[in-house]
C-alpha cells in the first residue's frame, strides 16, 4: 500500500521525508535521534574564554580585531602588506609559520583604500544584501507568510554577530558572508554570480575553501558539468594565489620567528555543536537548550527537498568535521564561514518531524484475500 503525503505544515511542498518508507523512515528517526544526543557533547566542549566586555579590556578581549586594525591601518599609510603584517605580529606575540598565519592580503588592501567611516556601512550593506537574497530563495518555498517571517527571523538570529562595526576588520566576518550569498545566489543554470562570490569569499580567507569543493562536487554529480569546471577554476585561482602568497611571506619571516602549534584540536563534533551556538543568537542560551537546537536545525535542512538545502548541508557537515577535528577553542571562529544561514534550518524542522514520525509509526499492511467463487 502507497502512502500518500500528507499536506505540508509550513512548507509550500511535501518534505524530503514525506515518502520515505516506513523502515527507511525507522532508520532516520534512529539516526536523528544519535544526532541530538551526539549534540549535547557540547555541554563538555571547552569553549574559548568569555569575553570581559570592559572598554579598559578591549586589547585583551578582540586581539585579533586590533591585530588586523593595525595591519590595515598600517597599509594605508603606504606599507607593505607583508612587511606591516610581519611586524604586527610578532609585535603581538603571534606565530609567522607556516604561511597559513599571514592572512591572504585582499582584505587589507580593500580596507586599506576605504576611509574608516566606510567599512561599517559596506559591512552593512554586505548583510542586508544576504538577507534580501535569502527572503527571495525562501519565499518559495513556503507556503504562507508566517512561516517565511519566521525563517527571517531565524536567519537574522544566524546574522546578529557579522553585523557588528567592531568586527568588520575580521576575515571570517566577510568570507561567511560572501558564502551565504554565493549560496543564495546559485540556481540551476543560473551559477556565474554565485561562483564570482565564492571566489571573493576564498581570497579574503581561504578557509573557505571547502565551499569550492563542495559546490564543484554536487554540480558535477547532478551533471552541470560548466558549472563544475568555473568552480574547478576558481579552486585553480585559489591555488595560485596560495602559491604567490607564501612566496612573498617567506620573504618577510626570519629564522627564529616562533611556528604555529598546530591545527589538530581533535575536539569532535561537540566542538562544531558549541561553536554554532557562540557564533549566533544560540549564544544567549543555556548550552543544554542550544545544543539539540543546533542538532534540529540541522535536520531541517536535510528535510528541505531542495537542491539548495543539500548544498547548505553539506557546507554544514564539512565544517563540522573541520572543527572537530583541526580546531582548537582559540580558532572556534573558523565557524564563522558555515554559520549564518545554520538556523533557518529550524523553519524547516517542523514538516520533515511531522512527515518522518507518520511514516516511522505507519503500521499499515497489505493484506491479500482470494475469492472462491
Amino acid at each position: 500500500m502507497i502512502r500518500r503525503p500528507l499536506a505540508p505544515l509550513w512548507l509550500s511542498r511535501p518534505s524530503r521525508y514525506a515518502e520515505l518508507p516506513t523502515r527507511a523512515a525507522r532508520l532516520a528517526l534512529v539516526l536523528l535521534t544519535a544526532l541530538i544526543l551526539a549534540c549535547f557533547l557540547a555541554l563538555g566542549t571547552p569553549g574559548p574564554p568569555p569575553a570581559s566586555h570592559d572598554p579598559a579590556k578591549r586589547a585583551q578581549d578582540q586581539a585579533d580585531v586590533i591585530l588586523y586594525e593595525t595591519i590595515v591601518d598600517g597599509v594605508r599609510h603606504g606599507g607593505n602588506y607583508y612587511t606591516v603584517a610581519a611586524e604586527a605580529l610578532r609585535h603581538g606575540d603571534y606565530p609567522l609559520k607556516p604561511f597559513v598565519t599571514f592572512r591572504l592580503p585582499t582584505l587589507a588592501m580593500a580596507l586599506a583604500i576605504l576611509p574608516p567611516w566606510a567599512m561599517p556601512l559596506l559591512l552593512y550593506l554586505l548583510v542586508a544584501l544576504v538577507a534580501i537574497a535569502w527572503w527571495q530563495r525562501l519565499k518559495p518555498a513556503f507556503a504562507r507568510g508566517p512561516p517565511l517571517i519566521i525563517a527571517m527571523a531565524l536567519l537574522a538570529g544566524g546574522l546578529v554577530v557579522y553585523a557588528q562595526a567592531d568586527l568588520s576588520y575580521f576575515h571570517e566576518i566577510w568570507a561567511g558572508l560572501f558564502v551565504a550569498l554565493s549560496l543564495a545566489m546559485r540556481q540551476r543554470g543560473r551559477w556565474v554570480e554565485s561562483v564570482s562570490l565564492g571566489l571573493v569569499a576564498v581570497l579574503i580567507r581561504e578557509t573557505a575553501a571547502p565551499y569550492l569543493a563542495i559546490m564543484a562536487g554536487l554540480a558535477l554529480l547532478e551533471g552541470q558539468r560548466r558549472e563544475a569546471l568555473l568552480w574547478f577554476v576558481t579552486m585553480a585561482i585559489l591555488a595560485i594565489a596560495l602559491t604567490l602568497h607564501a612566496d612573498a611571506v617567506a620573504r618577510v619571516v626570519r629564522p627564529l620567528d616562533p611556528s604555529s602549534p598546530g591545527w589538530l584540536g581533535l575536539l569532535g563534533f561537540g566542538h562544531f555543536v558549541r561553536t554554532m551556538s557562540i557564533l549566533t543568537v544560540l549564544g544567549i542560551a543555556p548550552i543544554w537548550l542550544a545544543a539539540p537546537l543546533v542538532g534540529l536545525a540541522l535536520f531541517g535542512w536535510s528535510a528541505w527537498n531542495e537542491a539548495l538545502a543539500l548544498r547548505a548541508l553539506a557546507l554544514f557537515a564539512a565544517y563540522a568535521a573541520i572543527l572537530g577535528i583541526f580546531g582548537r577553542t582559540d580558532t572556534f571562529y573558523w565557524g564563522l564561514i558555515a554559520a549564518p544561514t545554520i538556523l533557518v534550518g529550524l523553519a524547516f524542522a517542523p514538516d520533515g518531524l511531522r512527515d518522518l514520525f507518520t511514516a516511522a509509526l505507519d503500521k499499515r499492511r497489505v493484506t491479500v484475500k482470494r475469492i472462491v467463487r
